[in-house]
């Protein structure tokens, strides 16, 4: 009889004492007298990694998450020993490192303390898989706030909450519920206008507590792997943000069209009524790019096949299609339908493609087509081989994007559903088991789709949407939250959770306007095109089970509202195209919470609903119904209503009156906001003016402009305009001053200026010191001038 073994329970352990330790290069190893060693590898002076084992080695380091081909730096580096701790100092951190149990602290270089280990790292065994279930505590600050981790359906402010990181298909989920279908474990915490953030890079399942368990501590832990997380210093929330997402990587610029309006719905099929859904937009004149083909377009569900008595000939409907601007987009989903005759599931099985259970057989599920198989996105090779099966979608018939779906991965009629943990995955010569392997199973998917539609869209840009996703899959797709309700508590969730994966890297996200489960009232999906169409990534999207939800499914009201709003949606392109550069340049979210914006105003610390469009746009959602207005916080600085052009003072908040057409929308004083004509799609005109909506403001304001072809990659040789426009207000005096970088000529010649809360009448006009009369540039009045657009200075002074 066996009474005492190495199996007893030991519960937590913890790392001893140091014993000695290593300098190499940009990296510093701890080692402890119980085998523990601390990797400290500084990236930047402001972003370090802290990577511990508890075996006396490391294990290979890989990540898919990693931007790899960001370069890093530091200025400056010391490590010294005091008498009882290590002090790492880079020229914007210290960070001390306790001898006794390896318990860190990282201060500002004036020794303000940014973020302290509680109990540090610590870890226990794991007798059922092998491995650890690895641990860290940080002390919690007085008033310290938590954001990001993408993906939840909860409060902006994570304080009190706790959640989980593993990738679940959550039929329509609910406010609070936890897991949903991405992964991005990477937070923000900002105290005394301190701002830093951690992304624990693991991607196994992980949870992280702020403050709930206890009020002064948070942690997070994971079930698996290895205790890996980058410290990102700000102080400034932005800088915070941006250093993640230069770690985590960016897209490249989408063409122009993927920013116009989207239509979807499961399904559209026959051909004729995918037909008459395009004609009815184009007969109301309500704009649109983009129409959808969901599961139903395939024969029996099988991917990269065609329903033929649905779509007898796809490549004649798809040019169809396009010669009324609309693209095309098709659903792709995992699961590959387990039929002997099927040249996909054939061409795997020959290749012996798919993923494996761990005795052998491979993993067999149920999705829509019944019984599958499903590749392993995690072998380099099924990925290439998963890449060129897209020739005959793209490249042949002519599609435009893929969509996609289910790649948690989701299984039908199982517990859990999604594939049994024991399940191995190659992991890029990392082999593993799937409870490493899941919560990336989606962006391995996305990421060889991604491949596979630049391939064969060459030389115009790839367009890709997934459902599920890891940090830094927004290098290779775009993303939507998933199958949510018609509701209005959902119209809330969706404005902060396109928010919130935006501070978390994932810039190109939107909701299914209106809902995907369940049917809204008219007044429920006006309110949501009104929040959708501020949204990167801008589509309606519903179950067909549910009924009709094309903006001509309600009354002829919300049709006018989709139409204004949708339209307004095409004037701001430009300033759009200009946001998204930004976020591929800079690594700027594409939306801004208040706290992003303003983190020293305490009143942002809690707010949830309003949010900045790019730099100077301010939006505030009507999410309730009957609303005849609301309370809203307007930020610090001065903002013009848009619709009224009233100028008020931030820094409080303040009761908007609104009308049923009308949301909440601002623009920051000093603002010069570009627009186009309204267009029925990306292209669909010629025109030979810019209109540039300039907003008074006494001081000084940047804004920008950036334009291309539109699509194609000549914008990565210089051909690309970028315009910074500089607004100089004085009490009689208005001065832009433009300069332009890049070789792109921009198809127009002339910008019409459209001058907005002028204190004063206009006398005299100079455009780069020569005086003009009012007649050669058509000056009207109403303050509007048409202008060449050749020029460098342009100078308005009042009587």
């Amino acid at each position: 009889m066996i009474t005492n073994t190495s199996l007893e329970y030991k519960g937590d352990l913890y790392p001893s004492k140091i014993v000695s330790y290593e300098h190499e290069g940009d990296s510093i190893f701890f080692n402890t007298d119980n085998k523990v060693i601390l990797k400290v590898t500084i990236l930047r002076d402001s972003l370090i990694r802290f990577r511990f084992t508890t075996k006396g080695y490391f294990s290979n380091d890989f990540s898919y998450a990693i931007d790899k081909t960001q370069l890093h730096g530091y200025n400056f580096l010391e490590v010294t020993e005091e008498e009882t701790y290590f002090q790492i100092k880079t020229s914007k951190v210290k960070c001390k490192i306790q001898k006794a149990d390896l318990r860190l602290s990282i201060y500002d270089l004036n020794d303000f303390l940014i973020l302290e280990d509680e109990l540090g790292f610590h870890w226990e065994e794991s007798y059922e898989y092998g491995g650890n279930i690895v641990k860290m505590s940080k002390y919690a600050k007085d008033g310290e706030c938590y954001y990001g981790l993408g993906d939840k359906a909860t409060q902006m402010n994570l304080k009190g909450k706790r959640v989980e990181n593993f990738a679940t298909d959550q039929y329509a989920y609910q406010k609070d519920q936890e897991p949903l279908y991405k992964v991005v474990p990477f937070y923000i915490g900002l105290h005394n206008k301190q701002s830093y953030g951690i992304f624990f890079d693991n991607t196994f399942r992980t949870f992280f507590d702020f403050c709930q368990e206890r009020r002064n501590v948070t942690s997070f832990w994971a079930e698996g792997g290895e205790m890996n997380y980058y410290f990102v210093y700000g102080p400034q929330m932005q800088d915070v943000v941006t250093t993640y997402t230069d770690l985590t990587g960016k897209p490249e610029l989408p063409p122009l069209w993927v920013l116009g309006y989207h239509q979807c719905k499961w399904s559209y099929y026959p051909e004729s009524k995918v037909k008459e859904i395009t004609s009815k937009f184009r007969e109301l004149q309500i704009p649109c790019d983009a129409i959808y083909l969901d599961i139903d377009y395939m024969d029996g569900f099988r991917c990269f096949t065609w329903n033929k008595n649905y779509f007898p000939d796809p490549k004649r409907m798809v040019a169809e299609l396009a010669e009324d601007g609309f693209k095309t987009i098709v659903i792709i989903d995992p699961g590959i339908k387990i039929d002997k005759d099927y040249w996909v599931y054939k061409e795997a099985l020959e290749k012996d493609y798919f993923c494996k259970r761990a005795d052998g057989p491979y993993m067999k599920g149920k999705v829509w087509p019944g019984e599958c198989n499903f590749p392993d996105y995690t072998n380099p090779v099924v990925r290439e081989w998963w890449a060129g099966l897209f020739k005959e979608l793209i490249a042949d018939i002519g599609v435009k994007g893929v969509w996609n779906d289910m790649n948690e991965p989701a299984v039908m009629e199982v517990p859990n559903k999604t594939f049994p943990m024991d399940v191995r995955h190659i992991y890029d010569g990392n082999p593993c088991s799937h409870r490493k392997a899941h919560n990336i199973y989606g962006t391995q998917m996305a990421r060889a789709t991604y491949h596979g539609v630049k391939r064969f869209a060459y030389p115009k840009r790839p367009f890709v949407i997934t459902r599920s996703a890891y940090a830094g899959a927004q290098r290779y797709t775009s993303s939507w939250t998933g199958d949510n309700v018609a509701t209005w508590e959902h119209l809330w969730i969706a404005n902060i959770q396109v928010q919130r994966l935006s501070i978390s890297g994932m810039g190109f996200t939107g909701s299914d306007i209106g809902g995907f489960a369940e049917q809204p009232t008219g007044e429920l999906y006006a309110r949501w095109i009104q929040l959708g169409v501020f949204h990167p990534f801008c589509r309606t999207h519903s179950s067909g089970d549910h009924g009709n939800q094309e903006p001509w499914a309600f009354d002829e009201e919300v049709i006018n509202i989709t139409r204004k709003f949708v339209s307004l949606r095409y004037q701001l392109l430009p300033y759009l195209y200009t946001m998204f550069w930004q976020y591929i340049e800079e690594g700027v979210p594409m939306l801004k919470p208040l706290v992003y914006y303003d983190q020293d105003d305490t009143q942002t610390h809690y707010r949830n609903d309003e949010f900045i469009f790019g730099n100077q746009i301010l939006v505030c959602p009507i999410l309730e119904p009957n609303a005849v207005g609301r309370r809203m916080y307007i930020p610090r600085g001065e903002w013009y209503n848009y619709w009224t052009n009233e100028l008020f003072t931030g820094g409080k908040e303040i009761w908007i009156d609104t009308k049923f057409d009308e949301i909440p929308v601002f623009v920051k004083a000093g603002a010069i906001i570009p627009k186009y004509p309204v267009q029925q799609y990306v292209g669909e005109l010629e025109f030979d003016e810019l209109t540039l909506d300039v907003y008074y403001k006494n001081g000084k304001e940047q804004s920008a402009v950036y334009e291309d072809a539109q699509d194609g990659y000549d914008y990565k040789k210089g051909r690309y305009s970028y315009l910074s426009l500089r607004n100089i207000g004085k009490e009689k005096e208005l001065i832009i001053q433009l300069h332009k970088e890049g070789k792109y000529i921009t198809p127009y010649t002339k910008y019409k200026i459209n001058l907005i809360g002028l204190p004063f009448k206009v006398a005299e006009i100079e455009i780069d010191n020569e005086k003009i009369e009012f007649d050669k540039i058509n000056f009207e009045q109403n303050n509007f001038l048409l202008i060449d657009k050749e020029f460098n200075e342009l100078h308005i002074v009042g009587e």
